[in-house]
């Protein structure tokens, strides 16, 4: 039987907004997640009234699992306790290892991926870990209630809720770039199309990009042709999907755009806090000065060691530019932020420390007693980040691929003298950014080496300008608007 005292406003994710771990003396620790994707779906608790809203995720660790077992919780959010193997195989085994490097267009091809009977064992554990979530959703949810699920890890909620509560008006949003079609079929012919036809269980999806969204009726054209799909682009009021179900009845998914930005206003603030600008001291020390004491530039990036973030070319890039020009020996330095991610994975692991074995090798080749070429920091630090993101002349967001990217929209907004955004095409922000940035192509290290030596020599005053125009574009949606657009779209 359907509440009618449910929540009107719910929220699905991998990660929830806390999570928990367990003391050396046995109590819990609750940590806050941070980031534009608990920020912007924190404002879940503004879209429904005190009460009527609730963000229901994954115990992910042992933590969290204790957490649930203890009755331990905060307000408004339900955490799952999906069994540990389950969540491992869901997880790591398919959302990140699977859908992650087919959206990312990551397989070395020649040899991965292989789709034997160990995919389809893992595969079942996916379907079980989102039959989790859409059943904890139809129990939650008040009559009619408006539902937003997250991203690749829960593709198929949107179908398998639908089943359980079609009173339900369900929204799915994908935070990773869609794969093309000819690389989207990779996936074996049944899971493609049992992955488009769970998301178009949704009444209406949502993408960061027109481009991510375009490829996403690429794939449905190409692998649902059985079910007389008919997609309706831009030049309908609203884009959508539409297909004809095995029992004929006609279905409509309604499909939108919502490029989401920086949270402008928390980070000037959290930027110019105490903790920051003691990091901005210990970094400035660690840059040093020219031996005349001129600052030296500073080309920052911040990322983690994902595969898709490309660190590695941007690390070769940076040495050509020493190699070519040594009239920037001892002028300037490479302050790289590299957060460990996933290292759970083997193929994660060799990457982290490829990344470390070219930065050392740099600064073997060209540093000197006074001069370190590249500062790499592995150690996950954000008020180190926002200090990085302050005396930063140069910001270098070069990734093979991305949905959008927060750190080329955060970086402009706390800038103290002005930026260069050296930017990946490949990256979902450069549709708002590309006409400010210096845009370049992820694979080419001889093409993004130039556009660092560019930005290094562009004049403050146009830096400051472009600094300016790219604040106010990556701001234009900050994350809690771009929640509550997505609960009206659905509403209306």
């Amino acid at each position: 039987m359907v509440s009618e005292h449910g929540a009107q406003v719910l929220v699905a994710s991998n990660r929830g907004p806390v999570s928990y771990a367990v003391r050396e003396d046995g109590t819990l620790d609750a940590k806050r997640g941070g980031g534009g994707l608990v920020s912007g779906l924190s404002a879940i608790g503004d879209a429904g009234g005190e009460g009527a809203t609730l963000w229901v995720c994954s115990a992910v660790g042992e933590g969290d699992r204790e957490a649930v077992r203890r009755g331990v919780g905060e307000p408004g959010v339900r955490m799952l306790d999906i069994d540990a193997d389950v969540h491992a195989d869901a997880y790591n085994g398919i959302a990140n290892s699977v859908l992650w490097f087919v959206h990312h267009l990551l397989y070395q091809t020649p040899l991965e991926p292989s789709f034997g009977p160990e995919f389809r064992r893992q595969w079942e554990a996916y379907r079980t870990y989102n039959r989790a979530f859409a059943e904890a959703l139809a129990e939650e949810a008040a009559r009619g209630a408006v539902v937003v699920v997250q991203d690749y890890h829960l593709a198929l909620v949107p179908g398998m809720l639908r089943a359980l509560r079609p009173d339900l008006r369900i929204g799915h949003f994908s935070h990773t770039p869609w794969a093309p079609a000819e690389y989207f079929r990779m996936l074996p012919d049944d899971i493609a199309e049992e992955l488009l036809l769970g998301m178009l269980g949704a009444d209406r999806l949502g993408f960061l990009t027109t481009r991510w969204l375009q490829a996403f009726q690429g794939c449905c054209a190409a692998v649902l042709g059985s079910y007389e799909v008919m997609t309706y682009g831009p030049e309908e009021a609203t884009p959508s999907v539409g297909f004809r179900t095995p029992d004929g009845r006609f279905h409509r998914t309604l499909l939108g755009v919502h490029g989401l930005g920086a949270d402008g206003d928390f980070l000037r603030a959290r930027s110019q806090e105490a903790d920051v600008e003691e990091r901005l001291a210990d970094l400035r020390e660690q840059i040093g000065t020219e031996p005349g004491g001129e600052a030296r530039k500073v080309i920052m990036r911040v990322d983690r060691t994902e595969l898709s973030k490309n660190i590695v070319r941007g690390l070769h890039a940076y040495r050509l530019l020493l190699e070519e020009h040594p009239e920037w020996h001892g002028r300037v330095v490479h302050v790289a932020f590299a957060y460990p991610s996933r290292q759970d994975l083997a193929v994660y692991r060799d990457y982290t420390a490829e990344v470390s074995l070219v930065a050392e090798e740099i600064n073997s080749a060209y540093g000197t007693a006074g001069w370190t070429p590249v500062i790499l920091h592995v150690k996950d630090d954000f008020a180190r980040s926002l200090a990085a993101y302050r005396l930063a002349d140069v910001a270098l967001v070069n990734p093979i691929r991305d949905g959008m990217n927060l750190v080329a929209k955060e970086v402009p907004v706390v800038s103290d003298e002005g930026c260069v955004l050296v930017l990946s095409r490949e990256a979902g922000a450069c549709a708002e950014l590309g006409e400010d940035a210096l845009v370049v192509n992820p694979y080419d290290v001889v093409g993004t080496s130039a556009a660092l030596l560019t930005a290094l020599t562009m004049p403050a005053e146009e830096r400051a300008e472009r600094t300016k125009r790219l604040a106010a574009a990556g701001t234009a949606l900050p994350p809690a608007q771009w929640f509550l657009d997505q609960v009206a779209a659905l509403r209306s």
